[in-house]
């Protein structure tokens, strides 16, 4: 019996098990997520390191009439080719040096469940195309035998790369990628989820108090703006991991800032990825990739408001932090108009009226 049992809900809104987020990007993933996992389309989540990718594909599986089964997780970048092969597909004794028993794989140890396959970017070619015989067949042969085992086993497969640009370089097949990306889930990074840091680490804090079997700190108005500021590189991980320190660090009084070392504001910034070509994503194709991402999660009749009132907020609220709240400086960079800024700021509803001039 799984440990992960069917989850219902009236509403298809609801978080999903283990997954905490009240924005409008988390909700559209829940819905998605409800709407994928009863059916056996195969499900690709793409995200920053750190996003809960796993938690999503969790999700799929428990949501599914497959809960009952087996859930078998995979890190496809942990491993050589010939030691993921294995892995994945079994060998039998003798197969190579070192085989000295046969091996069930994680495919068959995965019949009648779920296979989730995570880092699938870090693939080679030679198991890219095994993998796409069992997503079309349903079957494969362990390393060293002729015997087709047949299986039938749910893939999800996650990245915190572009498939889309590993194919343009070459190092991904296309008919692979069109495989696994039947229905793309796209988890944006927590600094784009800025309405979800508290509950998130309130969550984390009292998690980790059990855990620990002790009592949380104490929760403080002071810490929010601390958590707010940050930029949250290695994402919700990285808000756990602190909340983790806290408990440790700040038992029997209140959350300290100071005390878990939790910097007011993060010493870097996001950076795109190089692209496989070894060159930084131009802008063009973050565009692209950002309208994409909007397409495939954003509702119908909400998109152009939704995607370009949101890029057109973010944009405004980082060139705000680095003009340091100057709104004069602002429009200047941002080539607008001082009282337009000053509108949008007010629309927006959570900036004060800063200064217009810095002594």
């Amino acid at each position: 019996m799984s440990k992960f049992q069917p989850v219902t809900s009236a509403d298809p809104n609801a978080p999903l098990p283990g997954v905490v987020g009240t924005g409008s990007a988390m909700t559209e993933i829940f819905r998605l997520v409800r709407r994928v996992a009863p059916t056996q389309a195969t499900v690709l989540v793409v995200g920053e390191t750190g996003t809960g990718k796993e938690l999503i594909a969790r999700s799929v599986h428990v949501l599914s009439n497959r809960a009952d089964g087996p859930y078998v997780r995979v890190n496809c970048g942990a491993l050589n080719e010939s030691l993921l092969e294995s892995e994945l597909f079994g060998h039998i004794k003798g197969a190579f040096t070192g085989a000295i028993e046969n091996k069930t794989g994680r495919f068959e140890a995965a019949h009648g469940g779920t296979i989730f396959l995570d880092e699938i970017s870090s693939m080679s070619p030679k198991l890219q195309v095994k993998l796409l015989r069992v997503l079309q067949e349903n079957e494969f042969e362990r390393v060293g035998e002729s015997k087709t085992i047949r299986v039938d086993t749910r893939v999800v497969a996650a990245t915190n790369q572009l498939l889309e640009d590993e194919v343009e370089a070459g190092n991904f097949r296309d008919d692979l990628y069109y495989r696994l990306n039947v229905v793309p889930v796209y988890l944006p990074p927590l600094r784009e989820r800025k309405g979800d840091i508290i509950d998130l680490a309130r969550h984390f804090l009292k998690r980790h108090a059990d855990i620990n079997k002790v009592e949380a700190p104490e929760w403080t108005a002071a810490i929010e703006p601390v958590l707010m500021a940050h930029d949250w590189p290695g994402n919700v991980r990285e808000l756990e991991n602190y909340m983790a320190r806290a408990v440790v660090l700040c038992r029997g009084g209140n959350l300290d800032a100071h005390a878990i070392g939790l910097p007011g504001r993060s010493e870097r910034r996001y950076k795109p990825a190089a692209s496989s070509k070894g060159r930084p994503g131009d802008l063009p194709t973050l565009v692209r990739q950002i309208v994409r991402m909007g397409i495939q999660s954003l509702p119908d009749g909400a998109l152009h408001d939704r995607l370009v009132g949101d890029v057109e907020r973010e944009l405004i609220e980082q060139v705000m932090s680095d003009c340091e709240q100057v709104q004069v400086k602002a429009a200047q960079k941002l080539g607008i108009n001082r009282n337009t800024l000053h509108k949008k700021l007010s629309d927006y509803g959570d900036h004060e009226t800063p200064a217009t001039e810095k002594g």
